[in-house]
């Protein structure tokens, strides 16, 4: 059997044999907030947290539909003054 196949197998031995091992070690990560959150445990997180940038400048629907009625207008206004200077 050539090598290559030979470790192959081996490392779906390998893998077979790490995946049904019944206690499998934490990460590094994991073991770290293990040991930061036993000194000083997390305080409790809301699902949804309120946002922390609340925009002072709050426009109203009113505004943005103006604005856009408004690009629309002006757009409508261009294309009739250069169908108008078209000459035939």
């Amino acid at each position: 059997m050539p090598e290559r196949e030979q470790d192959d197998q081996e490392r779906e031995f390998d893998l077979t044999w790490a995946d049904g091992a019944e206690h499998k070690e934490p990460s590094a990560r994991a073991r770290m907030l293990a040991a930061r959150w036993k000194e000083n445990p997390p305080g409790p997180v809301p699902f949804r947290p309120d946002p922390e940038h609340v925009s002072s400048r709050h426009r109203s629907s009113w505004i943005s539909t103006a604005v856009v009625l408004g690009c629309v207008a002006a757009v409508i206004l261009l294309l009739g003054y250069l169908d108008f200077r078209a000459p035939y």
